[in-house]
């Protein structure tokens, strides 16, 4: 067990030090901050000295190693345009992107799992093909055109549900959330269901899926013989063996979900990673970009660091195969 954590955690951090090394690359070649940070008329002396404080006069694998070695310890510089740590940036919209991610998630799994049980139990009702019909808007339609659909619904025609902004917020710290004010549940419906829909008809064709797989093993078979009732079947035994692959792909989906949240953000004008992401996108705020694209690939890499050890744990087989000397690709 040991072996095995030590190995993904050793190709844990090779991936991020890929990671920041693309991402460190590519920024360089998206244009000079130091336009966004000066106005025209400033002398040449003048953005020489900003340049050397910013250390971008360093030669490029110093400024990597730089880099990380502050990343390391959640330095991620200066931002270019607010001249603010990054750190502190980030940890002012964090809680808005994770609250939109967990309620997004929470309304995907809950319906998705709902849904995939009933189209799987009643794949010919009437009602089941209509749902299967109907989730294929969830999967074409682009996250954009669904926010925008949903704002012209529910904002402009029915104006129920604010379009944008995150509502009325409670502080714990330096945590923020709108969980507990009623502006801020209703700010929070239009985004998490824009984000949360396609994941949600992507768990439920899952959900269909192994339902349909497992009513037509052998076990199945014998409960029925048993005289088990069809809802100690579906629900005692089915569902159990059903959800066992849709958790480990909700789990890789949350990662998805906080990576993806950036349409959603601006879309909704939602104060969160995404739209901060965004926004510094158009001033060339290279340090913040980096942070993010190193948080967001932080958060995949930890989910599937999870995901492999609960497979190790599970599975047996695997762990015969390590300790034969193979490895689990």
């Amino acid at each position: 067990m040991l072996a095995f954590v030590i190995k993904r955690l050793g190709q844990a951090v090779v991936v991020m030090l890929a990671v920041a090394f693309i991402a460190f690359i590519l920024f360089r070649f998206a244009g000079d901050p130091i336009n966004a940070m000066v106005g025209q008329d400033t002398p040449p002396e003048a953005r020489e000295k900003l340049r050397v404080e910013l250390g971008l006069t360093a030669p490029m694998p110093v400024q990597f190693a730089n880099f990380v070695g502050r990343a390391v310890t959640g330095d991620f510089g200066l931002s270019y345009r607010q001249g603010r740590p990054v750190s502190t940036l980030i940890k002012e919209r964090l809680p808005a992107t994770l609250e939109l991610a967990l309620v997004a998630c929470a309304f995907a799994l809950t319906l998705g799992v709902i849904f995939g049980v009933y189209t799987g139990i009643h794949k010919k009702s009437f009602l089941s093909r209509f749902v299967m019909v109907t989730s294929l808007v969830g999967i074409s339609l682009p996250t954009f055109l669904t926010g925008i659909f949903l704002i012209l619904i529910f904002s402009v025609w029915l104006p129920w549900l604010p379009a944008y902004g995150r509502g009325d917020v409670i502080k714990f710290g330096w945590w923020s959330t709108g969980l507990f004010t009623a502006s801020g549940l209703k700010a929070i419906v239009l985004p998490a269901i824009t984000l949360g829909l396609f994941q949600m008809t992507l768990i439920m064709r899952l959900v269909r899926s192994e339902m349909l797989e497992v009513l037509r093993t052998d076990y199945i078979k014998f409960a029925r013989a048993r005289g088990l009732s069809q809802r100690a079947i579906h629900f005692g035994h089915a569902l159990k063996n059903t959800l066992v692959p849709v958790m480990t792909i909700t789990g890789l989906q949350l990662g998805s979900i906080i990576a993806f949240s950036i349409i959603t953000e601006t879309v909704f004008s939602w104060p969160g990673l995404g739209l901060l992401f965004i926004q510094s996108v158009g001033v060339v705020d290279i340090p913040v970009m980096a942070a993010y694209l190193i948080l967001i690939a932080g958060m995949f890499v930890v989910i599937n660091l999870i995901v492999d050890i609960l497979y190790f744990v599970v599975d047996p087989r695997l762990r015969g195969t390590v300790g034969g000397g193979g490895g689990h690709g």
